[in-house]
């Protein structure tokens, strides 16, 4: 097996989800003093797998921690979070070693101080 080609940004010029802008929002607050993450609202998200063009909604590469937001075009029982294509996704970036979170508006919006505390808990962890 190939070693993928290291990680690059990738611009994108599509608009962001709410649930993207409000986890963004929530961050700067309840975060301040940590690092941004690498995301659409800041210029670009990280694209993680070169040859598949797979991206992260957030993503802190130094410590290979990522955050999935599941609104958009999610729906309960159904919709492209919960498919076959998606879960290739999450299975690839674990094995190059990623920890990714997921999230929902729901959740989000709920208790955004919990949801940020987990972030922040991967983020601090070491082995």
């Amino acid at each position: 097996m190939t070693e993928p080609r290291p990680h690059r940004l990738y611009q994108t010029k599509a608009l962001p989800a709410e649930s993207e802008l409000a986890f963004l929002a929530y961050w700067r607050i309840l975060a301040p003093d940590q690092p941004l993450p690498l995301c659409a609202e800041l210029g670009g998200e990280l694209l993680f797998h070169a040859t598949r063009g797979w991206r992260f909604d957030f993503a802190w590469p130094d410590q290979r921690v990522a955050v999935e937001m599941d609104g958009g075009r999610w729906r309960p029982g159904g919709g492209r979070h919960s498919s076959d294509s998606d879960r290739e996704k999450m299975n690839a970036a674990a094995a190059l070693g990623w920890r990714v979170l997921h999230f929902s508006p729901r959740q989000l919006l709920q208790n955004p101080a919990d949801c940020i505390a987990v972030v922040v808990r991967a983020l601090e962890w070491r082995e």
